[in-house]
Protein backbone atom coordinates (compact mmCIF):
# COMPACT_ATOMS: atom_id res chain seq x y z
CA UNK A 1 0.00 0.00 0.00
CA UNK A 2 1.36 3.31 -1.06
CA UNK A 3 0.85 6.22 1.62
CA UNK A 4 2.33 9.30 2.79
CA UNK A 5 2.05 8.45 6.66
CA UNK A 6 5.47 7.07 7.26
CA UNK A 7 7.04 10.37 6.13
CA UNK A 8 4.48 12.08 7.75
CA UNK A 9 5.18 10.34 10.99
CA UNK A 10 8.79 11.49 10.56
CA UNK A 11 7.89 14.53 9.57
CA UNK A 12 5.51 15.47 13.09
CA UNK A 13 8.68 15.00 15.05
CA UNK A 14 10.66 16.88 13.01
CA UNK A 15 8.23 19.61 12.57
CA UNK A 16 8.18 20.05 16.12
CA UNK A 17 11.67 20.25 17.06
CA UNK A 18 11.73 23.86 13.95
CA UNK A 19 8.69 24.73 16.62
CA UNK A 20 10.22 24.84 19.84
CA UNK A 21 13.50 26.55 17.88
CA UNK A 22 10.92 29.28 17.15
CA UNK A 23 9.25 29.36 19.97
CA UNK A 24 12.69 30.00 22.23
CA UNK A 25 11.09 32.82 23.90
CA UNK A 26 8.16 31.30 24.67
CA UNK A 27 9.00 28.50 27.24
CA UNK A 28 4.90 27.75 27.95
CA UNK A 29 4.17 27.48 24.35
CA UNK A 30 7.85 25.43 23.29
CA UNK A 31 7.21 22.78 26.35
CA UNK A 32 4.03 22.02 24.89
CA UNK A 33 4.84 21.06 21.89
CA UNK A 34 7.33 17.97 22.18
CA UNK A 35 3.73 16.29 24.18
CA UNK A 36 1.53 17.24 21.19
CA UNK A 37 3.60 16.23 18.45
CA UNK A 38 4.51 12.64 20.17
CA UNK A 39 0.81 11.92 20.56
CA UNK A 40 0.39 13.24 16.65
CA UNK A 41 3.29 10.89 15.72
CA UNK A 42 2.34 8.29 17.90
CA UNK A 43 -1.54 8.18 16.61
CA UNK A 44 -0.39 8.23 12.73
CA UNK A 45 1.62 5.32 13.55
CA UNK A 46 -0.96 3.27 15.08
CA UNK A 47 -3.12 4.15 12.25
CA UNK A 48 -0.86 1.86 9.92
CA UNK A 49 -1.26 -1.14 12.47
CA UNK A 50 -4.41 -2.32 10.41
CA UNK A 51 -2.79 -2.63 7.10
CA UNK A 52 0.54 -3.92 8.82
CA UNK A 53 -1.72 -6.50 10.94
CA UNK A 54 -3.16 -7.92 7.50
CA UNK A 55 0.09 -9.01 6.72
CA UNK A 56 0.96 -6.17 4.20
CA UNK A 57 2.94 -2.90 4.36
CA UNK A 58 2.72 0.66 3.79
CA UNK A 59 5.21 2.12 1.70
CA UNK A 60 6.78 5.55 0.29
CA UNK A 61 9.40 5.71 -2.08
CA UNK A 62 11.04 8.97 -2.58
CA UNK A 63 13.69 9.35 -4.99
CA UNK A 64 16.46 7.26 -6.39
CA UNK A 65 20.08 8.20 -5.37
CA UNK A 66 21.97 5.23 -7.81
CA UNK A 67 20.58 2.32 -9.76
CA UNK A 68 19.62 0.12 -6.85
CA UNK A 69 20.30 2.86 -4.04
CA UNK A 70 17.05 5.16 -3.23
CA UNK A 71 15.57 6.68 -0.42
CA UNK A 72 12.28 4.84 0.21
CA UNK A 73 9.85 4.20 3.68
CA UNK A 74 8.01 1.21 4.29
CA UNK A 75 6.32 0.21 7.64
CA UNK A 76 6.07 -3.63 7.85
CA UNK A 77 5.40 -5.87 10.80
CA UNK A 78 9.43 -5.23 12.76
CA UNK A 79 9.16 -1.80 11.83
CA UNK A 80 5.87 -1.07 13.33
CA UNK A 81 7.15 -2.66 16.67
CA UNK A 82 9.80 0.08 16.93
CA UNK A 83 8.19 2.72 15.92
CA UNK A 84 5.14 2.14 18.05
CA UNK A 85 7.43 1.20 20.95
CA UNK A 86 9.67 4.80 20.48
CA UNK A 87 6.46 7.07 19.57
CA UNK A 88 4.19 5.54 22.38
CA UNK A 89 7.35 6.29 24.96
CA UNK A 90 7.76 9.83 23.45
CA UNK A 91 4.63 10.79 24.82
CA UNK A 92 5.85 10.19 28.62
CA UNK A 93 9.49 11.08 27.98
CA UNK A 94 7.69 14.85 26.95
CA UNK A 95 5.90 15.14 29.99
CA UNK A 96 9.03 13.84 32.44
CA UNK A 97 11.83 16.23 30.44
CA UNK A 98 9.46 19.56 30.96
CA UNK A 99 8.85 18.21 35.01
CA UNK A 100 12.77 17.23 35.04
CA UNK A 101 14.07 20.38 33.26
CA UNK A 102 12.33 23.41 35.25
CA UNK A 103 12.26 21.63 38.85
CA UNK A 104 16.57 21.80 38.14
CA UNK A 105 15.89 25.07 36.12
CA UNK A 106 18.58 23.44 33.85
CA UNK A 107 20.18 25.64 30.85
CA UNK A 108 19.46 25.45 26.83
CA UNK A 109 16.43 23.77 27.17
CA UNK A 110 15.28 25.06 23.54
CA UNK A 111 18.09 22.89 22.40
CA UNK A 112 17.59 19.81 24.82
CA UNK A 113 13.79 19.82 23.78
CA UNK A 114 14.70 20.05 19.83
CA UNK A 115 17.77 17.51 19.94
CA UNK A 116 15.42 15.67 21.54
CA UNK A 117 12.00 15.83 18.88
CA UNK A 118 14.32 15.40 15.90
CA UNK A 119 16.08 11.97 17.79
CA UNK A 120 12.98 10.60 17.70
CA UNK A 121 12.20 11.63 13.82
CA UNK A 122 15.70 9.71 13.23
CA UNK A 123 14.40 6.68 14.95
CA UNK A 124 11.04 6.13 13.91
CA UNK A 125 12.76 7.62 10.38
CA UNK A 126 14.85 4.30 10.87
CA UNK A 127 12.18 1.90 12.12
CA UNK A 128 10.09 2.68 8.41
CA UNK A 129 13.77 2.20 6.32
CA UNK A 130 12.97 0.72 3.20
CA UNK A 131 16.51 -0.27 2.14
CA UNK A 132 19.92 -0.29 4.30
CA UNK A 133 21.02 3.41 2.39
CA UNK A 134 18.14 5.13 4.24
CA UNK A 135 18.37 2.70 7.70
CA UNK A 136 22.34 3.76 7.54
CA UNK A 137 20.88 7.95 6.92
CA UNK A 138 18.84 8.19 9.93
CA UNK A 139 21.69 6.18 11.99
CA UNK A 140 23.98 8.88 11.50
CA UNK A 141 21.24 11.57 11.81
CA UNK A 142 20.19 10.23 15.44
CA UNK A 143 23.96 10.02 16.63
CA UNK A 144 24.71 13.78 16.03
CA UNK A 145 21.10 15.48 17.09
CA UNK A 146 21.97 12.86 20.14
CA UNK A 147 25.39 14.46 20.80
CA UNK A 148 24.60 17.16 22.02
CA UNK A 149 22.06 15.81 24.27
CA UNK A 150 24.97 14.00 25.81
CA UNK A 151 27.03 17.48 26.55
CA UNK A 152 24.36 19.12 27.80
CA UNK A 153 26.10 20.13 30.73
CA UNK A 154 29.04 21.56 28.88
CA UNK A 155 31.40 20.61 31.34
CA UNK A 156 34.74 18.75 31.42
CA UNK A 157 33.20 15.07 32.35
CA UNK A 158 30.47 16.07 29.25
CA UNK A 159 32.99 17.02 26.69
CA UNK A 160 34.79 13.68 28.10
CA UNK A 161 32.15 11.38 27.92
CA UNK A 162 30.29 13.07 24.38
CA UNK A 163 33.63 12.54 22.72
CA UNK A 164 33.62 8.96 23.68
CA UNK A 165 29.86 8.90 22.58
CA UNK A 166 30.95 10.45 19.01
CA UNK A 167 34.33 8.30 18.33
CA UNK A 168 32.50 5.23 19.16
CA UNK A 169 29.07 5.82 17.19
CA UNK A 170 30.46 7.82 14.35
CA UNK A 171 34.43 6.18 14.21
CA UNK A 172 32.69 2.43 13.71
CA UNK A 173 30.18 3.83 11.32
CA UNK A 174 33.25 5.43 9.27
CA UNK A 175 35.36 2.48 9.21
CA UNK A 176 33.44 -1.01 8.97
CA UNK A 177 29.47 0.14 8.05
CA UNK A 178 30.55 2.01 5.16
CA UNK A 179 32.56 -0.74 4.20
CA UNK A 180 29.91 -3.10 4.70
CA UNK A 181 27.28 -0.69 3.04
CA UNK A 182 29.73 -0.75 0.12
CA UNK A 183 30.48 -4.72 0.15
CA UNK A 184 26.76 -5.32 0.05
CA UNK A 185 25.98 -3.34 -2.80
CA UNK A 186 29.13 -4.62 -4.65
CA UNK A 187 27.92 -8.62 -3.88
CA UNK A 188 23.93 -7.81 -4.63
CA UNK A 189 23.75 -4.49 -6.96
CA UNK A 190 21.17 -3.29 -4.47
CA UNK A 191 21.00 -2.47 -0.76
CA UNK A 192 16.60 -2.99 -0.57
CA UNK A 193 15.68 -5.23 2.60
CA UNK A 194 14.33 -8.51 1.09
CA UNK A 195 12.12 -11.13 2.72
CA UNK A 196 14.35 -14.26 3.18
CA UNK A 197 17.79 -11.99 2.78
CA UNK A 198 19.08 -9.65 -0.07
CA UNK A 199 22.49 -12.11 0.35
CA UNK A 200 21.15 -15.19 0.41
CA UNK A 201 22.48 -17.13 -2.49
CA UNK A 202 24.58 -14.34 -3.43
CA UNK A 203 27.79 -15.35 -5.47
CA UNK A 204 30.14 -14.24 -2.91
CA UNK A 205 32.47 -16.86 -1.11
CA UNK A 206 31.60 -17.33 2.98
CA UNK A 207 35.08 -15.83 4.00
CA UNK A 208 33.77 -12.53 2.08
CA UNK A 209 29.89 -12.79 3.85
CA UNK A 210 31.45 -13.34 7.54
CA UNK A 211 33.61 -10.22 6.99
CA UNK A 212 30.61 -8.41 5.87
CA UNK A 213 28.39 -9.95 8.53
CA UNK A 214 30.72 -8.78 11.41
CA UNK A 215 31.24 -5.16 9.77
CA UNK A 216 27.90 -4.56 10.03
CA UNK A 217 27.24 -6.52 13.96
CA UNK A 218 30.25 -4.21 15.12
CA UNK A 219 29.77 -0.99 12.95
CA UNK A 220 26.13 -0.51 14.29
CA UNK A 221 27.71 0.51 17.53
CA UNK A 222 24.31 1.41 19.15
CA UNK A 223 23.97 -2.51 19.74
CA UNK A 224 26.73 -2.09 22.44
CA UNK A 225 28.24 -5.52 21.83
CA UNK A 226 30.92 -5.92 23.38
CA UNK A 227 33.91 -4.21 23.05
CA UNK A 228 31.84 -1.63 21.31
CA UNK A 229 29.95 -1.28 24.28
CA UNK A 230 31.70 1.71 26.40
CA UNK A 231 30.25 4.91 24.95
CA UNK A 232 27.15 3.88 26.62
CA UNK A 233 28.49 4.00 30.48
CA UNK A 234 30.35 7.00 29.65
CA UNK A 235 27.12 8.71 27.63
CA UNK A 236 25.50 8.66 31.24
CA UNK A 237 26.90 12.34 32.19
CA UNK A 238 23.83 13.65 30.34
CA UNK A 239 20.74 14.48 31.93
CA UNK A 240 18.25 11.52 32.96
CA UNK A 241 15.59 12.02 30.22
CA UNK A 242 18.41 12.09 27.74
CA UNK A 243 19.51 8.37 29.38
CA UNK A 244 16.32 7.21 29.24
CA UNK A 245 16.10 8.08 25.46
CA UNK A 246 19.68 6.83 24.83
CA UNK A 247 18.61 3.33 26.59
CA UNK A 248 15.44 2.77 26.53
CA UNK A 249 13.69 4.54 23.18
CA UNK A 250 15.84 5.90 20.59
CA UNK A 251 19.59 5.22 20.52
CA UNK A 252 20.25 1.62 21.91
CA UNK A 253 17.06 0.30 19.95
CA UNK A 254 18.31 1.82 16.73
CA UNK A 255 20.84 -0.24 16.94
CA UNK A 256 19.21 -3.80 18.29
CA UNK A 257 16.85 -3.14 15.39
CA UNK A 258 19.89 -2.19 12.67
CA UNK A 259 21.32 -5.55 13.90
CA UNK A 260 18.01 -7.94 13.19
CA UNK A 261 17.48 -6.10 10.22
CA UNK A 262 20.66 -7.78 8.65
CA UNK A 263 20.34 -10.88 10.22
CA UNK A 264 16.39 -11.36 8.86
CA UNK A 265 16.75 -9.25 5.53
CA UNK A 266 19.99 -8.86 4.38
CA UNK A 267 21.72 -11.84 4.97
CA UNK A 268 18.48 -13.86 5.98
CA UNK A 269 18.10 -16.82 8.61
CA UNK A 270 18.93 -19.56 6.41
CA UNK A 271 22.45 -17.73 5.11
CA UNK A 272 23.20 -16.83 8.88
CA UNK A 273 22.75 -20.06 9.80
CA UNK A 274 24.56 -22.14 7.09
CA UNK A 275 27.76 -19.99 7.71
CA UNK A 276 28.04 -20.62 11.32
CA UNK A 277 27.45 -16.80 12.00
CA UNK A 278 24.33 -17.50 14.33
CA UNK A 279 26.46 -20.15 16.56
CA UNK A 280 29.18 -17.65 16.52
CA UNK A 281 27.06 -14.42 17.38
CA UNK A 282 25.31 -16.24 20.22
CA UNK A 283 28.45 -16.95 22.04
CA UNK A 284 29.61 -13.10 22.14
CA UNK A 285 26.85 -11.73 23.21
CA UNK A 286 26.23 -14.16 25.91
CA UNK A 287 29.55 -12.99 27.10
CA UNK A 288 28.38 -9.32 26.60
CA UNK A 289 24.50 -10.72 28.53
CA UNK A 290 27.11 -11.90 31.74
CA UNK A 291 30.16 -9.37 31.47
CA UNK A 292 27.80 -6.51 31.72
CA UNK A 293 25.65 -8.09 34.39
CA UNK A 294 28.87 -8.70 36.48
CA UNK A 295 29.95 -4.82 35.80
CA UNK A 296 26.71 -3.73 36.92
CA UNK A 297 26.90 -5.14 40.00
CA UNK A 298 30.25 -3.26 41.16
CA UNK A 299 28.08 0.18 39.85
CA UNK A 300 27.28 2.10 43.27
CA UNK A 301 26.37 4.87 40.90
CA UNK A 302 22.64 3.95 40.26
CA UNK A 303 23.03 5.45 36.57
CA UNK A 304 26.12 3.69 35.97
CA UNK A 305 24.64 0.60 37.29
CA UNK A 306 21.40 0.63 34.85
CA UNK A 307 24.06 1.66 31.95
CA UNK A 308 25.56 -1.34 32.24
CA UNK A 309 22.56 -3.23 32.77
CA UNK A 310 21.36 -1.80 29.53
CA UNK A 311 24.68 -3.94 27.52
CA UNK A 312 23.63 -6.92 29.05
CA UNK A 313 19.85 -6.97 28.02
CA UNK A 314 20.24 -5.40 24.51
CA UNK A 315 22.12 -8.60 23.66
CA UNK A 316 19.20 -10.81 24.80
CA UNK A 317 17.74 -9.06 21.70
CA UNK A 318 20.62 -9.97 19.26
CA UNK A 319 20.58 -13.28 21.00
CA UNK A 320 16.94 -14.35 20.51
CA UNK A 321 17.71 -13.57 16.52
CA UNK A 322 20.15 -15.24 15.99
CA UNK A 323 19.44 -18.86 18.02
CA UNK A 324 17.37 -19.04 14.62
CA UNK A 325 14.92 -20.22 16.27
CA UNK A 326 11.29 -18.99 15.90
CA UNK A 327 10.33 -18.75 19.26
CA UNK A 328 13.52 -17.41 20.36
CA UNK A 329 13.09 -14.83 17.40
CA UNK A 330 9.72 -13.73 18.65
CA UNK A 331 11.52 -13.55 22.37
CA UNK A 332 13.98 -11.05 20.67
CA UNK A 333 11.61 -8.84 19.66
CA UNK A 334 9.42 -8.93 22.23
CA UNK A 335 12.00 -7.67 24.49
CA UNK A 336 12.15 -4.42 22.55
CA UNK A 337 9.24 -3.61 23.76
CA UNK A 338 9.28 -5.37 27.30
CA UNK A 339 13.12 -3.71 27.69
CA UNK A 340 12.27 -0.15 26.49
CA UNK A 341 8.68 0.33 29.17
CA UNK A 342 10.93 -1.42 32.11
CA UNK A 343 14.15 0.50 31.23
CA UNK A 344 12.59 3.72 31.12
CA UNK A 345 11.10 3.49 34.15
CA UNK A 346 13.81 2.74 36.45
CA UNK A 347 15.79 6.04 34.23
CA UNK A 348 13.11 8.08 35.39
CA UNK A 349 12.94 6.35 38.99
CA UNK A 350 16.96 7.85 38.91
CA UNK A 351 16.11 11.15 37.76
CA UNK A 352 13.11 11.25 40.18
CA UNK A 353 15.59 10.75 43.07
CA UNK A 354 18.09 13.14 41.76
CA UNK A 355 15.72 16.02 41.27
CA UNK A 356 13.91 15.43 45.16
CA UNK A 357 17.21 14.42 46.95
CA UNK A 358 20.17 14.94 44.78
CA UNK A 359 21.19 11.62 45.34
CA UNK A 360 23.07 9.82 42.91
CA UNK A 361 24.90 6.94 44.79
CA UNK A 362 22.85 3.32 46.16
CA UNK A 363 24.62 3.85 49.31
CA UNK A 364 23.25 7.48 50.17
CA UNK A 365 19.80 6.22 49.24
CA UNK A 366 18.77 4.73 52.46
CA UNK A 367 15.13 4.95 53.53
CA UNK A 368 14.40 7.31 50.65
CA UNK A 369 11.82 4.69 49.86
CA UNK A 370 9.66 6.11 52.47
CA UNK A 371 9.54 9.90 51.12
CA UNK A 372 9.17 8.55 47.74
CA UNK A 373 6.82 5.48 47.82
CA UNK A 374 5.78 6.01 44.32
CA UNK A 375 9.15 6.47 42.49
CA UNK A 376 10.60 3.42 44.75
CA UNK A 377 7.40 1.73 43.84
CA UNK A 378 7.71 2.10 40.27
CA UNK A 379 11.15 1.26 40.48
CA UNK A 380 10.66 -2.23 42.51
CA UNK A 381 7.94 -3.21 39.61
CA UNK A 382 10.25 -2.11 36.74
CA UNK A 383 13.12 -4.44 38.50
CA UNK A 384 11.23 -7.37 38.54
CA UNK A 385 10.89 -6.97 34.90
CA UNK A 386 14.21 -6.76 34.49
CA UNK A 387 14.28 -10.15 36.47
CA UNK A 388 12.13 -11.47 34.24
CA UNK A 389 9.48 -12.74 37.36
CA UNK A 390 5.70 -13.29 36.01
CA UNK A 391 3.38 -11.08 35.68
CA UNK A 392 5.73 -8.37 34.29
CA UNK A 393 6.64 -7.75 30.35
CA UNK A 394 10.54 -9.40 31.18
CA UNK A 395 9.04 -12.16 32.20
CA UNK A 396 7.15 -12.79 28.60
CA UNK A 397 10.04 -12.04 26.90
CA UNK A 398 12.72 -13.98 28.83
CA UNK A 399 10.11 -17.05 29.00
CA UNK A 400 10.14 -17.26 24.82
CA UNK A 401 14.15 -16.87 24.65
CA UNK A 402 14.45 -19.88 26.82
CA UNK A 403 11.81 -21.70 25.05
CA UNK A 404 13.32 -20.79 22.11
CA UNK A 405 17.22 -21.78 23.45
CA UNK A 406 15.05 -25.28 23.76
CA UNK A 407 13.65 -25.74 20.60
CA UNK A 408 17.00 -25.17 18.73
CA UNK A 409 18.25 -28.06 21.74
CA UNK A 410 20.81 -25.04 22.88
CA UNK A 411 20.46 -25.64 26.51
CA UNK A 412 24.55 -23.81 27.20
CA UNK A 413 22.31 -20.55 26.62
CA UNK A 414 19.04 -21.28 28.53
CA UNK A 415 21.50 -21.26 31.21
CA UNK A 416 22.84 -18.19 30.16
CA UNK A 417 19.27 -16.78 30.61
CA UNK A 418 18.77 -18.57 33.90
CA UNK A 419 22.18 -16.88 35.27
CA UNK A 420 21.87 -13.40 34.13
CA UNK A 421 18.16 -13.22 35.30
CA UNK A 422 19.81 -14.35 38.97
CA UNK A 423 22.44 -11.39 38.63
CA UNK A 424 19.81 -9.00 37.57
CA UNK A 425 17.77 -9.79 40.98
CA UNK A 426 21.34 -9.51 42.58
CA UNK A 427 21.74 -5.88 41.55
CA UNK A 428 18.62 -4.87 41.26
CA UNK A 429 17.12 -5.56 44.36
CA UNK A 430 19.24 -4.80 46.91
CA UNK A 431 18.53 -0.86 45.53
CA UNK A 432 14.47 -1.74 46.86
CA UNK A 433 16.14 -2.88 50.06
CA UNK A 434 18.37 0.08 50.40
CA UNK A 435 15.08 2.61 49.67
CA UNK A 436 13.00 0.82 52.00
CA UNK A 437 14.10 -1.07 54.45
CA UNK A 438 17.79 0.28 55.88
CA UNK A 439 17.46 2.65 58.66
CA UNK A 440 17.95 6.70 57.27
CA UNK A 441 20.94 8.64 57.79
CA UNK A 442 20.68 12.47 59.17
CA UNK A 443 21.72 13.50 55.67
CA UNK A 444 18.60 11.57 54.11
CA UNK A 445 16.28 13.33 56.54
CA UNK A 446 16.08 16.25 54.45
CA UNK A 447 12.69 17.42 52.90
CA UNK A 448 12.23 15.10 50.16
CA UNK A 449 8.82 14.90 47.89
CA UNK A 450 7.86 13.61 44.83
CA UNK A 451 7.27 16.10 41.98
CA UNK A 452 4.04 15.32 39.78
CA UNK A 453 5.42 15.92 36.28
CA UNK A 454 8.11 13.51 37.32
CA UNK A 455 6.38 10.70 39.05
CA UNK A 456 3.33 10.24 36.99
CA UNK A 457 5.09 9.21 33.56
CA UNK A 458 7.23 6.92 35.52
CA UNK A 459 4.52 5.36 37.42
CA UNK A 460 2.53 5.12 34.05
CA UNK A 461 5.41 3.20 32.24
CA UNK A 462 5.52 0.68 35.36
CA UNK A 463 1.79 0.13 34.86
CA UNK A 464 2.47 -0.80 31.44
CA UNK A 465 5.28 -3.26 32.04
CA UNK A 466 2.70 -4.93 34.45
CA UNK A 467 0.24 -4.63 31.73
CA UNK A 468 2.49 -6.09 28.83
CA UNK A 469 3.23 -9.14 31.16
CA UNK A 470 -0.87 -9.63 31.94
CA UNK A 471 -1.68 -9.24 28.66
CA UNK A 472 1.26 -9.96 26.07
CA UNK A 473 -0.50 -11.72 23.35
CA UNK A 474 -3.33 -9.15 22.09
CA UNK A 475 -4.36 -5.89 20.50
CA UNK A 476 -7.98 -4.23 19.63
CA UNK A 477 -8.28 -5.67 15.86
CA UNK A 478 -9.99 -3.00 13.49
CA UNK A 479 -12.94 -5.97 12.71
CA UNK A 480 -13.63 -6.09 16.25
CA UNK A 481 -12.35 -9.35 17.15
CA UNK A 482 -8.58 -10.05 19.08
CA UNK A 483 -5.69 -10.90 17.08
CA UNK A 484 -2.39 -11.92 18.15
CA UNK A 485 -0.11 -8.86 18.89
CA UNK A 486 2.85 -10.45 16.96
CA UNK A 487 1.29 -12.31 14.49
CA UNK A 488 2.72 -10.48 11.12
CA UNK A 489 6.31 -10.36 13.23
CA UNK A 490 5.90 -14.52 12.78
CA UNK A 491 4.64 -14.40 9.50
CA UNK A 492 7.82 -12.44 8.26
CA UNK A 493 9.80 -15.33 9.53
CA UNK A 494 7.64 -18.47 7.54
CA UNK A 495 5.27 -21.12 8.67
CA UNK A 496 7.24 -22.69 11.15
CA UNK A 497 5.88 -25.79 13.14
CA UNK A 498 6.24 -24.50 16.70
CA UNK A 499 7.62 -27.45 19.96
CA UNK A 500 5.03 -27.68 22.39
CA UNK A 501 5.95 -26.07 25.87
CA UNK A 502 7.88 -28.44 27.59
CA UNK A 503 6.76 -29.30 31.09
CA UNK A 504 10.42 -29.77 32.43
CA UNK A 505 11.50 -26.17 31.16
CA UNK A 506 8.08 -24.96 33.47
CA UNK A 507 8.90 -26.66 36.58
CA UNK A 508 12.42 -25.93 36.21
CA UNK A 509 12.29 -21.95 35.62
CA UNK A 510 9.53 -22.30 38.70
CA UNK A 511 11.86 -23.95 40.79
CA UNK A 512 14.49 -21.12 40.01
CA UNK A 513 12.19 -18.24 40.21
CA UNK A 514 11.54 -19.39 44.14
CA UNK A 515 15.14 -20.01 44.65
CA UNK A 516 16.45 -17.27 43.42
CA UNK A 517 13.75 -15.40 45.62
CA UNK A 518 15.48 -17.11 48.71
CA UNK A 519 18.77 -17.16 47.97
CA UNK A 520 19.57 -13.39 46.17
CA UNK A 521 18.29 -11.48 49.19
CA UNK A 522 19.77 -13.85 51.79
CA UNK A 523 22.90 -12.49 50.16
CA UNK A 524 22.23 -9.09 50.15
CA UNK A 525 19.82 -8.13 52.75
CA UNK A 526 19.98 -9.84 55.58
CA UNK A 527 18.19 -7.24 57.49
CA UNK A 528 15.02 -7.80 55.79
CA UNK A 529 15.15 -11.81 56.00
CA UNK A 530 14.89 -11.11 59.92
CA UNK A 531 11.99 -8.65 59.82
CA UNK A 532 10.36 -10.59 57.17
CA UNK A 533 11.41 -14.30 56.73
CA UNK A 534 10.43 -15.76 53.37
CA UNK A 535 8.77 -12.61 51.33
CA UNK A 536 10.56 -12.63 48.10
CA UNK A 537 9.43 -16.73 47.85
CA UNK A 538 6.27 -16.16 48.69
CA UNK A 539 6.11 -13.72 45.81
CA UNK A 540 7.57 -15.61 43.63
CA UNK A 541 5.51 -18.82 43.90
CA UNK A 542 2.02 -15.81 44.27
CA UNK A 543 2.83 -14.51 41.27
CA UNK A 544 3.42 -17.38 39.08
CA UNK A 545 -0.17 -18.41 40.49
CA UNK A 546 -1.64 -15.46 39.27
CA UNK A 547 0.12 -15.65 35.45
CA UNK A 548 -1.00 -19.36 35.50
CA UNK A 549 -4.30 -18.06 36.39
CA UNK A 550 -4.71 -15.50 33.86
CA UNK A 551 -3.31 -17.35 30.97
CA UNK A 552 -6.42 -19.91 31.62
CA UNK A 553 -8.65 -17.05 31.75
CA UNK A 554 -7.40 -15.81 28.26
CA UNK A 555 -7.72 -19.61 27.05
CA UNK A 556 -3.80 -19.89 26.70
CA UNK A 557 -1.38 -22.21 28.63
CA UNK A 558 1.33 -20.02 30.75
CA UNK A 559 4.13 -19.64 27.93
CA UNK A 560 2.58 -21.42 24.95
CA UNK A 561 1.29 -19.95 22.00
CA UNK A 562 -0.71 -22.75 19.70
CA UNK A 563 -0.13 -22.55 16.68
CA UNK A 564 -3.85 -21.77 15.59
CA UNK A 565 -3.17 -18.70 17.69
CA UNK A 566 -1.08 -17.74 15.10
CA UNK A 567 -3.24 -18.95 12.03
CA UNK A 568 -6.80 -18.80 10.89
Amino acid sequence: MISTRPLLAVAVAGLAALAILFLNKREKLRDAVSPIAAVAMFAIVVSMAPTVLAGGTVELRLFEVLPGIDVALRADALGMVFATVSSLLWIVAAVYSIGYMRHLHEHAQTRFFACFATSLAAAVGGAFAANLFTLVIFYEVLSLVTYPLVYHHEDEEGWRGSRKYLVYLMGASKSVLLAALALTYHIAGSLDFVRGGLLTGANASATLLTVVYFCYLFGFAKAAVMPMHAWLPAAMVAPTPVSALLHAVAVVKMGVFCVLRVIFHVFGVSTVGELGLGAATAYLVSFTILMASVYALTRDDLKARLAYSTVSQLSYIVLGAVLLSPLAMVGGIIHIAAHAFSKITLFFCAGSIYCASGKRNISDMAGIGRRLPWTMGAFFVASLSMIGIPPTAGFVSKWYLAEGSVEAGQMAFLAVLLASSVLNAAYFLPVSYTAFFEAETKESRAPVREIPLVAIPLVATAILSVLMGIFPYYVPHPRGRSDPMIKPVVDFFGDAQYARLRRRLFYLVLVLIVAADFLVPRAHAEYLWERLPGWPAAYGFGSCVLLIFVSKFLGHRAGLMRREDYYD
